[in-house]
């Protein structure tokens, strides 16, 4: 495995907040997750960080605040409220999605965006919504296909092809990979994107004059 270039078991729990007025200050760089109710968003960040971080829920839709989890200095994961989930009260619904929109909208330290989707329904129509939202507002979006120890190999490959092309058509810029919590399948992909997101490309040196070819 990789050595990621940010040690995410780091991560520290900060404050659960009903609407962004109640988060930490808008400043430095915050990377969001977020995935309807029972797309494994929890189960990813808990083995993103090697801990129980996020709450885990055998009733999805339990998400219901904005959770923030320190990295670093000015370095933020946030867990957004899962959306679609038929059973919670149109009331409930209408509150989570106002802050989620709130968040996405105003939060000027959110520099890029998880998307979790199943990989056995992904880009059902909320999930298409919010990945257009994020591309038309220069977000960084890298869709996370959860759950995909449920499939072989081959269907695992062939779904996540289909779903870059789906989403090529959006942008050309949305990365799209298989994750495993139960694997740890796509935990190497998905440190990779944050690191960039948090600190940048990695930097290639150019060859030294020592090690220059000679002319």
């Amino acid at each position: 495995m990789a050595k990621s270039r940010v040690n995410y078991t780091q991560a520290q729990f900060i404050t659960s907040a009903p609407d962004i007025t109640k988060l930490p200050e808008d400043t430095g760089i915050e990377i969001a997750f977020a995935g309807r109710s029972n797309a494994g968003k929890s189960s990813s960040l808990n083995t993103l960080t090697e801990q129980k971080l996020a709450r885990t829920s055998k009733t999805p839709g339990r998400t219901q605040l904005i959770n923030a989890f320190a990295l670093g200095e000015d370095q933020r994961l946030i867990d957004l409220p899962g959306y679609g989930f038929a059973k919670v009260p149109i009331e409930m619904k209408k509150k989570w999605q106002k802050s989620l929109g709130e968040y996405l909208q105003k939060r000027q330290s959110l520099k890029g965006l998880v998307v979790l989707m199943d990989i056995r329904h992904p880009l059902k129509d909320l999930d298409r919504q919010l990945i257009e939202w994020a591309s038309g507002s220069d977000i960084p979006v890298l869709a996370l296909l959860t759950k995909a120890d449920k499939f072989k190999q081959g269907k695992r490959k062939s779904e996540v092809l289909k779903v870059r092309r789906e989403l090529a058509e959006v942008s050309e810029s949305i990365k799209v990979h298989a994750f495993s919590s139960l694997k740890g399948t796509g935990l190497n992909e998905l440190q990779k994107q944050l690191d960039e997101w948090f600190l940048g490309p990695v930097q290639v040196n150019p060859p030294s004059e020592n090690e220059a070819a000679p002319e």
